[in-house]
């Protein structure tokens, strides 16, 4: 079948190229001595740590606000309520 040893090389580096992209292809990721983790897709930890974060900023954005905002319109509030009584 194959004579050459040229072409017998050639034929194993182009195998291993492409189960190389095959694998990048399908996201298999090897991990030490032959351990496989097949991954698909985003991690579900990952996204909820990314929810979490994003819920995080928008607090502290309304805590910000308040803290900088807060005083003078909570003052005004004061005021109208004492001109009321």
């Amino acid at each position: 079948m194959i004579d050459n040893p040229f072409s017998m090389v050639v034929l194993i580096v182009a195998i291993i190229a492409i189960s190389r992209v095959l694998q990048a292809k399908y996201g298999v990721v090897r991990h030490g001595k032959g351990e496989t983790l097949i991954q698909r897709g985003p991690d579900p930890e990952t996204e909820r740590l990314r929810a979490e974060v994003k819920a995080l900023k928008d607090r502290v954005a309304v805590l910000e606000r308040l803290a900088t905002d807060g005083s003078s319109a909570l003052e005004r509030e004061f005021e109208k309520l004492r001109d009321r009584g």
